[in-house]
């Protein structure tokens, strides 16, 4: 049986990230927006986008969820160029449970997972606590999150995150259902937001 060299790999992993910067570019453009108007919306500076269009800077999903709230696509599109470049694939077929739907985008094991959720409307809320902390981003649709005795409204683009020894619940509001990316990290783990939707 022939090795597997980790070089190969490398560079795929390399191309696939130079990828994503095109991507990013074609897609400001067929929204027709400046760097500058990206910016006001996404929070992230003129600096950094460009760096990335131009395949300079390494994305990361903090920086990618509010560019694909922005230009109104889905994340799985930005994040599927990596399995065109022969990676194994991240995704999984949804599971459901007790009517949210789940599907892990993260294939990596330990640290922090990455979720993407579609939560269905009409839920009564159950709050509970565990070790770990909690980060997410609405994609689409409206969402309550319940942090102890605060009721917080989150849109498409808005983020929370929380210490999930807080007791804690969030669900879709209203009568559609909603989609969430949520990040979920062990006891240490925490997401630093660098980027906030400001549109």
């Amino acid at each position: 049986m022939a090795s597997v060299s980790v070089v190969p790999q490398q560079h795929q992993v390399a191309r696939a990230l130079a990828e994503i910067g095109p991507r990013l570019r074609t897609l400001r453009r067929s929204a027709d927006l400046t760097l500058d108007q990206v910016m006001r919306l996404t929070g992230i500076g003129v600096s950094t986008l460009s760096r990335l269009e131009a395949g300079k800077r390494r994305p990361s999903l903090d920086l990618l969820v509010p560019l694909a709230a922005a230009y109104q696509t889905p994340l799985e599109e930005l994040l599927d160029v990596a399995q065109h470049a022969g990676e194994p694939p991240v995704f999984q077929s949804p599971s459901r449970r007790s009517g949210i739907a789940a599907q892990r985008l993260s294939h990596h094991l330990g640290g922090i997972q990455v979720y993407r959720l579609i939560l269905p409307p009409h839920q009564s809320p159950a709050p509970q606590r565990h070790d770990g902390y909690g980060w997410l981003c609405v994609l689409v649709g409206e969402v309550q999150l319940f942090l102890a005795d605060a009721i917080l409204s989150l849109g498409p683009g808005d983020a929370a995150e929380f210490d999930t020894h807080t007791p804690h619940w969030f669900g879709a509001a209203g009568v559609k259902s909603a989609e969430v990316l949520f990040l979920a990290g062990g006891p240490g783990d925490r997401v630093r937001l660098q980027a906030r939707m400001t549109g």
